[in-house]
């Protein structure tokens, strides 16, 4: 079976719902087990874009550092560590400049 982006990004949907859920209702196991499919597909999706070429993958860059900025906060707070969740700021910093690398090259002033 063939995967597109698109199939990839609905299963990702889903994955990542699971895991914020688990979050949610304090479900550590599952919310713990579930950060590695949601990483993985998001890592998946952002490598074929970037072997499509074009600037999607910036995005798809940033969606994976927000999915582990996130997961990294699920985790201090399941382990009641909330003092080391500001860490997640950095792959969240990560997700913004990609996201302004993915503007700049679409809204970039014509030479």
């Amino acid at each position: 079976m063939i995967f597109t982006i698109k199939k990839f990004e609905n299963i990702h949907i889903l994955l990542w719902l699971l895991k914020d859920t688990a979050w949610m209702m304090d479900w550590k196991t599952f919310g713990m087990i579930m950060i590695a499919p949601t990483v993985i597909v998001a890592i998946l999706i952002a490598i074929k874009d970037y072997r499509n070429g074009g600037l999607d993958f910036w995005i798809q860059f940033a969606i994976c550092m927000w999915i582990i900025a996130n997961s990294y906060w699920m985790a201090c707070e399941f382990y009641e560590m909330d003092f080391l969740k500001y860490y997640a700021l950095i792959p969240f910093a990560l997700g913004f400049l990609s996201v302004a690398r993915y503007y700049f090259g679409v809204y970039r002033l014509p030479k």
